[in-house]
């Protein structure tokens, strides 16, 4: 005869303090292990979502970043004649030249500086991110000691704000507009003319040239023969790979700290559900006996023991769930370890998380009862009914 699934639950309302610590200890480490999944997943979401499938990036060869990468003028005219580059309406080609500087400004509030990136855009800048919206002020004048800052760095960072003025490159620069760019990288940033930046911070060369194709499925046709052309020392990216390859050190530190932690912690929530399930064994000792008395076998028994640690674990995980997706709400910044700048971004729940998390507690609550079960199923009918 099998033991009804029912059996096992009302023994866990039977033992409701007992249940509710031990399943709180198993929420807490799924909370650990899934806000840490969630916050790696969210850095790559807005970097990966920052650039566009149709998009290609171009920059020095060997360089990680636009930070490190310089493409001098005559390099970007020949990029610039590839017969791939989609026209705008205006019949122009779709390209960009920009460069990417770091300066270091203070926060809003602790007064502690910060990396922050400032990109010089020409006029078609805006045109290969559709994205980016202004929502308040205009786009600076060409030629002007004008800036906008992104929405994400205008509420972090002081003398980014409407109508402010930000000191760098032996210049003041005055803000004219805010942009938002939704959950991307660009948030983070702040733009002006590309030719002022370059004159400000005494540049000769570009640090990235982009461009749109008109059909996606030409890039091959177009790395290749970027990459082979002995005037060039180039290397050619999907803009979207570019910035998937940037979250990557941040990324991977932070799965690799998510799963110590998760460790340390899972083997205290391990221990406490092994505790919670022999204390119950213990106490249940004349009724083990009655139930193998009954014709109960074994193996019912086991399996009756193992179900109540694997719904605790299920209770903690589901909980622990709940209230990491609570962070979706919340938004952080750090620096990228990639550019050394600053990022905000936020926690990014997806279904891959979670039943990674619901898995991993039900594999916490498995280790927690198989002994204890165990030892339940392998007690004396004799001995068990004596304890009575």
């Amino acid at each position: 005869m099998k033991i009804p699934f029912l059996y096992s639950v009302r023994n866990l309302l039977t033992r409701r303090l007992t249940t509710v610590f031990t399943a709180g200890g198993m929420a807490l480490v799924v909370f650990v292990f899934a806000s840490l999944l969630m916050l790696s997943e969210g850095l790559k979401k807005t970097l990966v979502d920052t650039g566009s499938e149709d998009n290609l990036i171009v920059i020095r060869k060997s360089s990680t970043s636009e930070v490190q990468s310089s493409i001098d003028r005559l390099q970007a005219s020949i990029v610039e004649t590839q017969p791939e580059i989609a026209f705008g309406a205006d019949g122009q080609r779709l390209s960009a030249r920009e460069l990417v500087v770091l300066i270091s400004l203070s926060k809003r509030g602790s007064n502690k500086p910060s990396n922050v990136v400032i990109r010089g855009i020409d006029k078609n800048s805006l045109k290969l991110r559709p994205q980016i919206k202004l929502i308040a002020g205009r786009l600076p004048r060409p030629g002007s000691l004008e800036i906008i800052g992104g929405e994400n760095i205008v509420k972090r960072f002081q003398g980014v704000g409407m109508g402010e003025t930000l000191s760098f490159g032996m210049r003041t620069w005055t803000v004219v507009g805010v942009f938002d760019a939704g959950k991307t990288g660009f948030s983070s940033e702040i733009w002006g003319d590309v030719d002022q930046f370059m004159q400000a911070f005494r540049r000769t060369v570009y640090s990235s040239l982009l461009f749109k194709l008109r059909n996606p499925q030409q890039f091959s046709d177009v790395i290749t023969r970027l990459e082979k052309d002995p005037r060039l020392t180039v290397e050619c990216k999907r803009e979207t790979t570019y910035y998937r390859d940037q979250s990557q050190a941040l990324a991977t530190f932070l799965r690799i700290l998510g799963l110590a932690l998760t460790l340390i912690f899972s083997i205290g929530a391990v221990i406490g559900a092994m505790i919670t399930m022999y204390t119950a064994v213990a106490n249940r000792v004349a009724e083990i006996g009655t139930l193998r008395a009954l014709g109960f076998q074994k193996t019912s028994i086991l399996v009756a023991f193992l179900a109540e640690s694997l719904f605790l674990g299920l209770i903690g995980g589901i909980t622990g769930l709940l209230m990491a997706s609570v962070l979706q709400l919340a938004s952080i910044s750090t620096t990228n370890f990639q550019t050394f700048s600053e990022l905000a971004f936020s926690f990014h729940l997806t279904f891959e998380i979670v039943y990674k998390s619901i898995a991993f507690s039900l594999i916490m609550g498995f280790a927690g009862g198989l002994l204890p079960a165990l030892r339940a199923s392998r007690m004396n009918i004799i001995e068990a009914l004596r304890a009575s």
